[in-house]
């Protein structure tokens, strides 16, 4: 045996040698050489961020809660990169991480600071969810707003090109070899469209995945140029290079925009939420200077407060966001499969939300319907009501929890909260405390002995004090006194239960969460209304770009103004559906859907375009006074950042006034005045 094995393991010996001189000299093939070259060159000598990032978002794509914001950032990050995937997860580990070094250390703080307050502590992590929502939409909003101001350089240098080719498509490729900039992967698309075998098709696909609607605009031009020429405009100017010139004009107009609203909005919603922080701040500050208000911040009236300021912060920190970005379409891809989808393809919640949904064809079902439209919501109707029906019982179950939490609150308070006599001023000292506490203890004997017994009278009750080995010695004096003090306590203990008109309350506040998604949908459609006018120089700036150009005719017109509409969506894709059976009687019933009086001017002018005059004479007014629309669109720019200046203002300094009027400086000005009384009360009768 020992002989084998000598001669097997030798056996194996050789084997593995003559393996290792093979695959040794293929290794020194040239071919082999040049790729082990290859290889080192890319070889990281050190850490990578590059590689770093890869596996960051991978780590995040699997952990569940961390998964819903990635796969939300990526989805609008895809679109800006043109689905670059070594980009966009770069950029989303990139975002998700600044996140989370600001999101971490808050949330430490959060529960250290609030570790004795179990409401206020749910109540910011809660909070915590919308302010990442914040911080991660502010990250895409930046890049965004990159590639915007990245446009007008590549128009700039698209003029230049077109200038030394005038070819369209050849332009645009020259200007898109530059690979430091976001718009040049933008433009290597559009150059794709163009030279493609199907451009119309290839367009159309662009049109569903292009990052803003100027870049729309453009490959939509650049297209119509290649397909029919340019020409020459009646000064002699390219028609295309002035096509050019009017979506920078409307893409700086659209910064300026964007700049001012975020300097009116970068810290509005801050300053909404910030008064929660100092929730306890302010509550120690007030007891530790007026001992006399600790019965307030202690007790039910002081909870109830901390809820409705924790509530009324949440209201205006929604709606400041939404007030801010009313403004900007987001092109998104649509979650088309939400947890409100998952709940309604169940049975017995389908029919049970049935029961809420107003039924096809009533006067309820167009309102909310048109009231989803208007509001530019994507939401379907099912997942609406899904919504109002959640929040209408999550709404019922906090406030049954927020009452029964004040119940539990104030018998604590009686349990716990030290017995003597508070000056005006200052708190007790240590000995006084101490002396205090001892009283409390004393007296939680009794009440722990007596709370359930509610035929217990104060005569009964002074009568068990002065038998028991606790008030051996007192007078009778402190013994009507400690009665007193003892059955006022029983009397509070007694009282804390949960009320029949709290379950009232309860359904009450269940009733109005119903109906806050309504009121959300409401609040976005008048915000919208300040932008139609703004949407309405749009559409007039699309039309004079369009209106020179050959071949061009109403439907051509109508089908770019539903491409880039947004609050018009509506009823501008019924009449483009409805075009063909009547070009007339389809844009008189887009004059009846409509109430805004400018585009109601443009759809009279198109409307004389298609019977009795040329598109050009039909918007001839267009080019003689576009100074004058450009200037107008400006003022109407002022006047709409303006008025949500004034109405972010009012709601963002809303909790923060609040803070300061209800929970701190009304308490103490009440709570002040009827202890001075009192005392005034006492000196008056000693006297």
């Amino acid at each position: 045996m020992l002989k084998y094995l000598i001669f097997g393991t030798l056996g194996l010996f050789v084997v593995i040698a003559v393996a290792y001189y093979i695959l040794y000299k293929k290794m020194q093939t040239k071919e082999t050489r040049y790729v082990a070259q290859l290889v080192e060159g890319t070889k990281e000598s050190s850490f990578s961020m590059e590689i770093f990032y890869q596996k960051f978002y991978i780590k995040c794509a699997k952990i569940p809660f961390i998964r819903r914001y990635a796969l939300k950032l990526r989805r609008r990050l895809e679109i800006i990169n043109l689905e670059d995937e070594y980009i966009t997860r770069k950029q989303t580990a990139q975002i998700l991480l600044k996140a989370m070094c600001v999101v971490l250390p808050l949330t430490i703080v959060i529960i250290l600071a609030t570790k004795s307050n179990m409401v206020l502590m749910l109540s910011l992590l809660l909070f915590e969810i919308f302010f990442i929502e914040t911080i991660i939409e502010g990250f895409v909003d930046k890049i965004d707003n990159q590639l915007l101001r990245e446009q007008i350089d590549f128009f700039a240098e698209i003029r230049h090109a077109y200038h030394e080719y005038n070819m369209v498509e050849e332009a645009i490729y020259e200007v898109a070899q530059n690979d430091e900039v976001k718009v040049s992967r933008q433009a290597e698309r559009i150059h794709e469209v163009l030279i493609s075998d199907d451009p119309e098709t290839e367009l159309e696909k662009y049109y569903d995945i292009a990052p803003n609607s100027f870049l729309k605009e453009f490959a939509g031009i650049s297209y119509l140029t290649k397909e029919f020429g340019d020409r020459k405009d009646k000064d002699g100017a390219s028609l295309y290079l002035k096509n050019l010139n009017n979506i920078t004009q409307e893409m700086q107009i659209e910064i300026l925009k964007r700049d001012k609203l975020d300097y009116v909005f970068q810290s509005l919603s801050m300053i909404s939420a910030v008064p929660v922080l100092f929730i306890d701040v302010v509550k120690s500050w007030a007891v530790g200077q007026f001992g006399f208000t600790g019965q307030f911040y202690n007790g039910t009236l002081g909870f109830y407060a901390q809820v409705f300021l924790i509530l009324l912060t949440f209201i205006c920190y929604i709606l400041t966001r939404k007030l801010k970005d009313n403004g900007s379409v987001k092109v998104a891809n649509t979650n088309e499969n939400p947890w409100q989808a998952k709940l309604y393809r169940k049975k017995p919640i389908k029919k049970f939300v049935d029961l809420f949904i107003p039924k096809d064809g009533t006067k309820e079902y167009r309102k909310m319907v048109q009231l989803l439209k208007d509001s530019a919501s994507k939401l379907k109707l099912e997942w609406l009501y899904i919504n109002r029906i959640v929040i209408a019982v999550v709404s019922f179950i906090i406030a049954i929890f927020v009452f029964w939490q004040a119940h539990r609150m104030a018998i604590d308070y009686v349990y716990t909260e030290p017995t003597s006599d508070y000056n005006l001023l200052g708190q007790m000292t240590e000995t006084q405390e101490r002396d205090a506490m001892a009283v409390t203890e004393r007296h939680n004997i009794f009440l722990d002995k007596y709370k359930n017994d509610l035929d217990m009278t104060q005569e009964e009750l002074r009568e068990a004090i002065a038998e028991s080995d606790e008030y051996e010695g007192f007078t009778d004096e402190d013994l009507d006194s400690e009665a007193e003090t003892i059955f006022g306590k029983l009397q509070t203990i007694q009282a804390e239960n949960f009320k029949w008109f709290e379950l009232l309350m309860g359904f009450l506040i269940g009733f109005i969460g119903y109906y806050c998604p309504v009121f959300l949908l409401i609040f976005q459609k008048k915000m919208r209304q300040m932008d139609m006018e703004n949407e309405v120089m749009q559409f007039q700036t699309i039309i004079l770009m369009l209106m020179k150009i050959e071949r061009v005719n109403v439907e051509m017109i109508l089908e770019w103004l539903e491409r880039y509409s947004n609050i018009f969506r509506e009823p501008i894709s019924k009449c483009v559906n409805n075009f063909e059976s009547g070009p007339w009687e389809a844009l008189e019933e887009l004059k009846n859907d409509v109430s805004f009086k400018q585009f109601i001017r443009i759809v009279e002018s198109l409307q004389a375009a298609v019977e009795k005059i040329p598109i050009r004479e039909a918007f001839d007014e267009l080019d003689t006074e576009r100074a004058y629309h450009q200037e107008k669109r400006k003022e109407s720019n002022e006047r709409m950042i303006s008025k949500k200046s004034i109405i972010g203002k009012v709601i963002g300094f809303a909790p923060m006034v609040c803070l300061f009027v209800v929970y701190l400086i009304i308490p103490l000005c009440v709570i002040g005045m009827t202890s001075m009384t009192q005392a005034f009360e006492e000196m008056s009768s000693q006297m």
